[in-house]
């Protein structure tokens, strides 16, 4: 009797050890590389520079620089997540993102979603992991929602892990997060430390982040769950086929005039133009590219208006200007900044950057145009006044298919399907050079302007 149950003892043991084994087996089988170890197939720059983001000996290497993000080429909703990090400097600074939207949110070089922090030691022995942020802690950004669980923040908003398990660099150090129906769940070297629940959205790209000092990452791979069937407003925003045209560390892709002597130039991680170009000719900075169909999203901001315009005219909804009654122009003095975005090389087709009471976004060069139908001088005049004030910034997304035109300024149409007959096939895009200097004083509206997340799709 006694070997009878041994027996079965035996018997049971090894159908749970071949039980076991089959999940383990069938669990494998469900996991898949994101990363080759060869190259970055399967990841797009969002806001990066080319060399930002690099594979080198089976590793992808971040430079840190600029601050920004590389992203998977395809959503993800339900998933395990797990890789490996290691920082190369003290202090180091990167991330995880889960479920983000493809494209930055405005002026900033970060996107909607979910961040996993990635912070070394050093970071944390600053104190100020418990006032701020720390390894592993789990926080929606800009515009995304969390509820924290477990620890939580004193702001309340991130969850903060219940054990300090990260290694100090340049040790290697383990990331497992399950994301599944709005939840959040991250492991730190093999034990869970940090939740959160009621995420929005849930279901987005998963991105790597660059911010400020080299780190590692290797054995980056995704088990996907089935779906819980997110809403479309559950959904991230979609980035697919946009590429950037500005890296945020230089001007590579773009022609600087030739004499310019560095007034176009990168500050911060911005595109930054002072309006003093001493090039004898064009002063505008002209992409290396030209296109033909596209949609461009390019973030802007006007730095301070030092110019008072006094030749604004009062623009109608038709596009015509107002007068009074003896006919003369109804004019306003009013401190400007001037600049603007070319489509397709053409000075005349410029959708305006500027301080006008009828709001940026409107084609100045067409409007003005007596040649023009009325029905078209009409629709490149801005539907209304969409830009947020003086030295904050404004979004534009400007769509040109054929000859038709459509500009979304922060998130309004101010002009909707424009078709304008001379405007040309192909060219270039320009950011315009506008404004000059007399006795050291403006004689018009200078181009006193920054931009930053300016991509592009061909469409």
């Amino acid at each position: 009797m006694i070997m009878n149950q041994i027996f079965r003892s035996i018997a049971m043991s090894l159908a749970i050890a071949c039980s076991v084994q089959a999940q383990s087996s069938d669990d494998s089988t469900q996991w898949k590389p994101l990363f080759n170890g060869k190259d970055l197939s399967g990841w797009e720059a969002v806001n990066v520079a080319p060399d930002t983001f690099t594979v080198r000996d089976g590793l992808i290497i971040s430079t840190g620089n600029p601050t920004g993000v590389l992203r998977t080429d395809r959503m993800f909703e339900n998933c395990i997540v797990e890789l490996e990090w290691r920082h190369m400097k003290a202090g180091g600074n990167a991330g995880l993102f889960l479920w983000g939207d493809g494209i930055p949110s405005v002026g900033i070089p970060f996107t909607r979603g979910i961040e996993v922090q990635i912070l070394d030691n050093a970071y944390n022995a600053s104190g100020k992991n418990e006032r701020f942020t720390t390894h592993g802690d789990i926080f929606p950004i800009h515009g995304a929602k969390m509820t924290p669980l477990g620890k939580i923040a004193k702001n309340g908003v991130r969850s903060f892990p219940t054990q300090e398990l990260s290694k100090s660099s340049p040790e290697w150090n383990h990331y497992r997060v399950v994301a599944k129906d709005g939840e959040i769940r991250l492991s730190v070297n093999g034990q869970e430390v940090t939740s959160g629940k009621d995420c929005w959205p849930r279901k987005g790209y998963i991105f790597l982040e660059s911010e400020g000092s080299e780190c590692h990452f290797k054995n980056i791979r995704i088990r996907e769950l089935p779906t819980s069937g997110p809403r479309a407003d559950e959904t991230a925003v979609s980035g697919e086929g946009y590429v950037p045209l500005f890296t945020g560390i230089n001007l590579d892709g773009w022609k600087i005039p030739e004499g310019d002597n560095g007034h176009w130039k990168v500050l911060g991680e911005v595109l930054d133009y002072d309006a003093m170009s001493e090039a004898p000719g064009e002063k505008s900075l002209v992409s290396q590219r030209e296109f033909t169909d596209f949609s461009l999203i390019a973030d802007w901001r006007i730095k301070e208006t030092p110019y008072i315009n006094p030749r604004v005219a009062k623009i109608l909804p038709d596009g015509s200007e107002a007068v009074d009654a003896d006919g003369k122009p109804i004019t306003l003095s009013v401190p400007d900044s001037d600049s603007g975005i070319y489509l397709r090389g053409s000075g005349k087709h410029q959708v305006n950057i500027w301080c006008w009471p009828i709001g940026s976004g409107e084609m100045y060069g067409v409007r003005r145009d007596p040649n023009m139908p009325e029905k078209v001088r009409a629709a490149v005049t801005p539907r209304l006044k969409a830009d947020k004030e003086v030295g904050k910034w404004n979004r534009f997304e400007i769509t040109v298919r054929g000859n038709v035109v459509t500009v979304v300024l922060n998130g309004e149409t101010v002009i909707q399907e424009a078709s304008i007959p001379d405007l040309p096939p192909k060219g270039p895009i320009v950011l315009q050079h506008h404004g000059s200097k007399k006795d050291g004083q403006w004689k018009s509206p200078p181009s006193l302007v920054q931009f930053r997340n300016v991509m592009i799709k061909e469409l």
